[in-house]
C-alpha cells in the first residue's frame, strides 16, 4: 500500500461515545492510518519519529498529541529499541459531534471547540506534565459510563487551558463560514492552498481579507499561529513533502513544482519548517512509513 494512501480505520462507537486504547510495541496497530475520530495520543515508552499529515518530528516518552478527523498519523519507534514494550501508547478517540453537542447544551464548554479546530492540523502539547497526562488517561481507562465521560471532559478542559499548543501539519487547516474574522482569514488560507505557486504579497492578502495590512497580519497570526509569509512557505513545503516521498523527481524539480524558484531558498525553508533537508526527509519517510512492523524475537 502506498504511504500516500493511509489505511482507513473504522472505529466502533455504537455502544460508547469515546474509545480508550493502550498498546505495546511492536504491534500491527502502529501503522500509517487515518480515521474520522479525533485521537488524543500519549507516548509512554521508546523514542522515534512522529508522522502527522506532512509533519515529521521526533517523539519521546511523555509527548502528547491530538490529531483531527482523517488526518493520517503514525508513531515509528527507532531501530535502536530491540526489546518489546508492554505499553508504548495510551490513546482516546472521540467524535466532533459528541463535543459539539455538549457545547450546545453547555455554552461554557464551547471554548474547547477552538482546540478541536487546531487539531485539524494536529497539535503537540509542548511541556505538558507527563505524569499529569498519564493520570488523566488512567482515570479515563479505569472509569466507566458517566464517570469515564467526566474524566475525559476534565482532560479536554486542562488541554484547552495549556498555553503551548503547537500545530504540526499544513495539510489540514482551520475553516469557518460567514464574514467573521476567522472566515475572512480562512478564505485567504484556502486561496493560498489552492494557488500556492502564485506570488501573493501581504498587501494583496490583506485586500483579499478586506483588512488593513496591520489588522490582517495580527489576525492571521492569531488564527493560524504563523505569520503570513511563514504560512505560505509551510504550505509550499507541505506540497513538496508529498512529492518527495511519492515520486523520484529531482529535488530541484520538486522545489519548482512547490512554488520555489530558488533551490537554495527551498532548502533553507525546508530545513526551517521540517528540521531536516529534503533528501533526508525523503529517505526517512520512505523508510519508516513503508516498512512493515515485525515481531521482536
Amino acid at each position: 500500500m502506498s504511504i500516500m494512501q493511509p489505511e482507513i480505520e473504522m472505529v466502533d462507537r455504537s455502544s460508547r461515545s469515546i474509545r480508550f486504547l493502550e498498546h505495546g510495541w511492536p504491534t500491527d496497530l502502529c501503522r500509517w492510518h487515518a480515521h474520522e475520530e479525533y485521537e488524543l495520543h500519549l507516548v509512554l515508552e521508546t523514542r522515534g519519529k512522529a508522522f502527522v499529515g506532512d509533519y515529521i518530528g521526533d517523539y519521546q516518552p511523555g509527548d502528547l498529541f491530538l490529531t483531527g478527523p482523517n488526518l493520517p498519523h503514525n508513531w515509528v519507534t527507532d531501530e535502536i529499541f530491540s526489546e518489546p514494550v508492554e505499553v508504548r501508547d495510551m490513546l482516546v478517540q472521540f467524535s466532533h459531534e459528541s463535543v459539539e453537542k455538549l457545547a450546545e447544551g453547555f455554552p461554557e464548554f464551547s471554548e474547547v471547540l477552538k482546540l478541536l479546530r487546531l487539531a485539524q492540523s494536529g497539535v503537540k502539547f509542548e511541556g505538558f506534565n507527563a505524569t499529569f497526562a498519564r493520570g488523566h488517561m488512567e482515570s479515563i481507562r479505569d472509569n466507566k459510563g458517566i464517570e469515564r465521560i467526566l474524566a475525559f471532559i476534565r482532560f479536554l478542559v486542562r488541554l484547552n487551558e495549556h498555553a503551548e499548543k503547537h500545530t504540526l501539519s499544513a495539510t489540514k487547516l482551520v475553516h469557518a463560514e460567514g464574514n467573521s474574522k476567522q472566515a475572512r482569514i480562512s478564505a485567504v488560507v484556502d486561496h493560498v492552498v489552492e494557488n500556492f505557486k502564485e506570488e501573493l504579497s501581504v498587501a494583496q492578502a490583506a485586500e483579499l481579507a478586506n483588512m488593513t495590512q496591520a489588522t490582517f497580519s495580527r489576525n492571521f497570526q492569531s488564527v493560524t499561529g504563523h505569520s503570513f509569509i511563514d504560512f505560505v512557505n509551510r504550505v509550499r513545503i507541505g506540497q513538496a513533502c508529498g512529492l518527495l516521498y511519492a515520486s523520484d523527481d529531482p529535488i530541484l524539480k520538486i522545489a519548482q513544482r512547490a512554488g520555489f524558484n530558488n533551490l537554495a531558498n527551498f532548502n533553507r525553508q525546508f530545513l526551517k519548517v521540517k528540521g531536516m533537508t529534503p533528501s533526508v526527509y525523503r529517505g526517512t519517510a520512505r523508510k519508516d512509513l513503508s516498512k512493515p512492523v515485525e515481531a521482536v524475537s
